[in-house]
């Protein structure tokens, strides 16, 4: 029984469908709340499972958010230590600068559910199992590619939409966690954005049904695939 640790950034933006998936196969799930638990007593020796999770502050905002200094590090360390990392919007975009590279905003919103530009370089990678189906994309910011690291995804409005690092640490700057049952959830918590941004909040919640078995199916491939790789299944 493995034991999988996430650190979350909004309360209603956590795991997701990766926590049933988890459950399912035995794992015990922990949260820590960034900015409220201290990060400095966080120990990741024992923790088979890293995610950070999304939420919507800069990954650059330091001085706003003293937190991130040492969330950074320590995704640093995680990297360094080759054990198994995901990264997810906001987290994804950590593990980048983590890395060296910069996180900027695109100087628009990219937010709804559409499929992704594989790369050639995700062939033979987990990646390459989300084939057509449509994930949600919710960000206005994104990360450069962090030396030695290749893209393996785009959309047409953000060319890097995820990379990794060997095989044990891996970004996605979409969501393919996201449960569309509780897309709800998002579409209260993220009222402000969406309308300053002007979106149709009845389309969302119609491709949020459309797509909810699809995600589900693509993120069991995804998943599975990786956690062979690693060794946690």
């Amino acid at each position: 029984m493995g034991t999988a640790v996430a650190l979350r950034h909004l309360a209603f933006e956590d795991l997701g469908l990766i926590e049933p998936w988890l459950r399912e196969r035995g794992w015990r799930i922990h949260y820590h709340d960034v900015g409220v638990d201290e990060l400095g007593t966080l120990d990741l020796a024992p923790v088979d499972l890293l995610v950070v999770l999304g939420g919507p502050i800069g990954a650059e905002e330091d001085a706003r958010h003293p937190y991130l200094t040492e969330e950074v590090r320590l995704l640093r360390e995680r990297i360094d230590s080759g054990r198994p990392l995901l990264g997810i919007c906001l987290g994804a975009q950590l593990m980048a600068r983590a890395l060296g590279a910069a996180v900027r905003p695109m100087g628009r919103k990219e937010i709804g559910f559409s499929p992704l530009t594989l790369t050639p370089a995700a062939r033979d990678t987990p990646l390459a199992l989300i084939g057509d189906q449509s994930v949600l994309h919710w960000h206005g910011d994104q990360f450069a590619l962090p030396p030695g690291v290749e893209s393996l995804a785009a959309t047409p409005v953000c060319p890097h939409q995820a990379f990794m690092v060997g095989d044990h640490a891996m970004a996605w700057q979409f969501h393919l966690e996201v449960d569309p049952a509780r897309i709800e959830q998002w579409l209260i918590g993220h009222t402000g954005e969406l309308t300053q941004a002007g979106l149709d909040l009845d389309a969302l919640r119609a491709q949020a049904r459309e797509h909810r078995r699809g995600l589900a199916q693509a993120l069991d491939r995804v998943l599975s695939d990786w956690f062979a790789r690693n060794r946690l299944a």
